[in-house]
């Protein structure tokens, strides 16, 4: 698949290294597992002088001998003898920064938590003493998100207050999917585009993959998805037992129920059988996982929440991957396929709100977007997207088939909503329906 997108990325990155020219720069890139970011900063900085160290998991050093090598082929500058330490390697690249600039790309940076945590602490030191003489243009990069936040955002940390930028890489947006089947396969159907969003959200390497493989259509998708090597099978695991170390088994009964829709403090309880705040809370703040809603125009303080794991994949993932774990376990994939097909256009209508969300936010003309929910559940709305500038707003139902949708149903829940809130006086309020026919 040939590179897409990632302009407002590679522009920031321009800035950064224009700056680094003058001032040495310390850049923290992050963003999930698969979304592209190696393959962003090495695009960014293909045409100058970039070392590209990838920490992989092997003993130091190893590691060093590997950087050397790195870096007598890019910058022509041996070091005399066979360096042990990469703190040594690191106060070298510094004072030579002095009188020479380059970009250094450090990958899977958390994994020096594992090699030699003392790195961060020897990095800390030779930063403080050479930064304002060099002109480096440093960026570390990261996918485990609570490893590089305890890293860079725990005031405790030595690296903490050292970083000059942060970039975090988000996934492909809605117009870009779309983009890539108009490309690829212009007679795809919205079925279709709906299925890529809801396999990959967006996911570099999953759309990648899919492309690679020629699966435009959602039935290819879907094959592509649930054989026995895919990497749509195993990638939630892998990637959340790295997050949550041994005891994930209670994070992952909670994002199951989150998937299926037991979305509430108390039927998430009901489930794990216990008190879980301290948990939603972790999966919130410290592993960005999940996210806690409120009904539009609700106070910040209200107890009427709901969490959403805001990951498409992964929301694919433990609603059919890991809940039917057991049917996969006897290699049963054409049953498990079936289970998909059978509950998919449930599925899909949650993940088509979502869509049309996304959608509506890339067009920059809102500068509020929600649902609305009251405490007895009768009166939802799945769209409000508002202007507080214009004064104008939408009220949207969505459904796959735009035969279901209800406009004086949606008009009578808007005029519950508006009465209960207050809210959208001397406004201008649209009533729409939304569909697989509008995306």
């Amino acid at each position: 698949m040939k590179f897409y997108n990632r302009e407002r990325e590679i522009e920031r990155l321009h800035e950064i290294r224009a700056l680094s020219l003058e001032n040495a720069q310390f850049t923290v890139v992050t963003g999930r597992r698969r979304v592209g970011k190696t393959q962003l900063l090495l695009q960014a900085y293909k045409d100058e002088p970039t070392l590209y160290f990838f920490v992989s998991r092997k003993a130091e050093p190893f590691l060093c001998r590997d950087f050397q090598q790195e870096i007598s082929d890019k910058l022509g500058v041996p070091m005399l003898g066979e360096i042990r330490e990469f703190s040594k390697i690191f106060q070298f690249l510094m004072q030579i920064s002095a009188k020479q600039h380059f970009t250094l790309l450090i990958d899977e940076f958390q994994e020096f938590l594992r090699i030699n945590p003392a790195v961060f602490s020897d990095m800390q030191h030779f930063w403080d003493i050479y930064k304002d003489k060099s002109k480096i243009n440093l960026l570390v990069c990261g996918s485990v998100y609570s490893l590089m936040h305890k890293i860079f955002e725990d005031y405790k940390a030595p690296l903490f207050g050292r970083a000059t930028q942060f970039l975090h890489v988000k996934p492909f947006k809605v117009a870009v999917l779309k983009e890539i089947l108009v490309e690829n396969a212009p007679d795809f159907s919205s079925d279709d585009l709906l299925a890529l969003y809801a396999f990959t959200g967006g996911v570099v390497k999953y759309v990648q993959l899919l492309v690679d493989s020629k699966a435009f259509t959602k039935n290819k998708m879907l094959n592509y998805a649930v054989r026995e090597d895919s990497p749509f099978i195993t990638d939630g695991k892998n990637m959340l037992v790295e997050e949550f170390g041994k005891d994930y088994t209670i994070y992952f009964t909670i994002l199951s129920a989150i998937s299926r829709g037991e979305n509430t403090r108390g039927q998430i309880e009901n489930t794990v059988g216990s008190e879980v705040g301290g948990y939603l809370a972790r999966m919130e703040h410290d592993y960005g996982l999940i996210t806690k809603q409120i009904p539009i125009f609700a106070k910040s303080e209200t107890k009427n929440v709901r969490y959403t794991i805001e990951d498409n994949y992964l929301t694919f993932w433990f609603r059919f991957i890991y809940k039917y774990s057991h049917v996969i376990e006897i290699a049963q994939f054409g049953a498990l396929k079936q289970i998909i097909e059978r509950d998919y256009a449930t599925f899909s209508g949650k993940i088509l709100e979502r869509y049309f969300r996304e959608k509506l936010l890339e067009t920059g003309n809102f500068t509020r977007i929600g649902s609305y929910w009251d405490r007895t559940g009768q009166n939802e709305i799945d769209l409000v997207a508002v202007n507080e500038l214009s004064k104008t707003a939408i009220i949207a139902e969505i459904k796959r088939n735009e035969q279901h949708i209800r406009y004086n149903a949606l008009k009578e829940k808007a005029e519950n909503m508006l009465a209960k809130t207050g809210s959208l006086k001397d406004y201008s309020v649209a009533y729409q329906g939304l569909s697989l026919a509008d995306m």
